[in-house]
């Protein structure tokens, strides 16, 4: 979370489910949409709908990278 962009929601995989980050992320209003931890003894809701929506924006990252390298926008 970055100071002074503002989000409606938080969405990261598993890894990410951590009580600091959620409680943060809560705090600045977002809906968090991080499944849970398989080992995870408190249980939380999150929208599962809303969190499938993550993969694709991942994977559309993930196509436009090569075309960044091929046009010297990365290094």
């Amino acid at each position: 979370m970055i100071e002074g962009i503002n989000a409606k929601a938080l969405l990261a995989d598993r890894g990410y489910d951590v009580n600091k980050i959620i409680e943060k992320a809560q705090s600045m209003g977002m809906e968090v949409v991080i499944p849970l931890e398989k080992n995870r003894i408190e249980q939380r809701d999150y929208d599962k709908d809303f969190y499938k929506i993550r993969h694709l924006v991942e994977n559309t990252f993930l196509m436009l990278i090569p075309s960044c390298f091929h046009v010297g926008l990365l290094f």
